[in-house]
């Protein structure tokens, strides 16, 4: 049987590790998943552990170092053999963690983006109203002509394609968009805010046109039900895009590629929800937006409703767990 000394000292020589094992177990628990390396560090500790442990038994079975090294090897097996999560509960918590997490990162850049859209659209009507030849420039020639005749390009669309095409196609192009903003911050940002202020743009001188030929009502009426909520998907796009280029041009930690990886992680779970909503807005567009037999009260309760929705989504309030009952006495 070795000595005590020579015990303490290999307690003291070991202590520094287990402490680290310590500290990656707490860590572990709070994540919801794991790195490859993290994982590969944790087996890895599992396996020194185990050593530890089995030289403790025999060196001083009943010590309390033993019972510590038997308690800490029996939590990191646990946390090494839990069943991955998946299915319903992965997405609860991707709706009630991850969500709300990268849109409170990203607030201000979705201000920004929203103020420098509403700017762009004021600025388009503007332009439109003081110089109407330039209407050109957005709109094309057949645009141009079905509304110089007092009808708004919108309308027949049912009659010409199906609700069921046109609803595809439609989602398919703001999905698109959405991408494009978010991609193109990958120039430093630069491609984003181009691509906002150009919707923006665009969106103002379209309603400065029509309002000059008396069809902004009409206008208005179309786009209520779907537009909120997509032209929110476009500044949140556009918001993660820049933080994109951000990330970029002056790295958090590490270096620019680490840096655009974690913010490219950080940003994902809201992206998804932004393609989820823009599918509903395909679908809203294809089937209620050109058809006449829905009324503007209607159309203004699905946009207002639909735009709520997707601020409960995304600020994790939807879905947000009950608070804990207080115990009565």
């Amino acid at each position: 049987m070795p000595d005590n000394a020579d015990m303490r000292a290999w307690i003291v020589a070991r202590a520094s590790t287990w402490r680290g094992i310590v500290q990656s177990v707490a860590e572990l628990r709070r994540q919801r998943r794991a790195s490859v390396e993290e994982a590969l560090g944790a087996v890895e500790a599992y396996r020194g552990l185990a050593r530890d442990l089995a030289t403790s038994r025999r060196l001083a079975p009943d010590s309390r170092t033993t019972a510590a090294l038997e308690s800490l090897y029996a939590q990191l097996h646990a946390l090494i053999s839990r069943r991955p999560r998946g299915g319903a509960a992965a997405l609860l918590d991707l709706l009630r963690t991850d969500i709300p997490r990268a849109f409170h990162r990203l607030r201000p850049h979705i201000a920004g983006m929203a103020c420098l859209m509403a700017a762009s659209a004021l600025a388009g009507w503007w332009i439109i109203t003081a110089f109407p030849g330039l209407i050109t420039l957005i709109a094309g020639e057949a645009m141009i002509e079905h509304v110089e005749r007092g009808h708004l390009w919108t309308e027949g669309l049912v009659n010409i394609v199906p609700s069921s095409i046109l609803s595809v196609n439609i989602l398919a192009n703001n999905i698109a968009v959405s991408v494009l903003a978010f991609c193109a911050g990958i120039f430093l940002g630069l491609g984003t805010l181009y691509l906002v202020a150009l919707n923006g743009l665009m969106l103002g001188g379209i309603f400065a046109f029509v309002h000059q030929h008396g069809l902004a009502t009409a206008l208005f009426t179309f786009i209520i039900a779907h537009g909120p909520v997509e032209l929110s998907v476009i500044c949140v796009s556009g918001a993660a895009g820049v933080a994109l280029g951000e990330s970029i041009a002056h790295p958090a930690s590490g270096t620019r590629r680490d840096s655009f990886q974690a913010c490219a992680h950080q940003t994902a779970p809201l992206l998804l929800l932004c393609a989820a909503l823009l599918v509903g807005c395909g679908f809203i567009e294809g089937f209620v937006s050109p058809d006449p037999r829905f009324p503007l009260a209607s159309r203004i309760t699905i946009g207002v409703c639909y735009w709520l929705v997707m601020w409960a989504l995304m600020t994790g309030r939807l879905l947000a767990k009950p608070a804990p009952a207080h115990g009565s006495s």
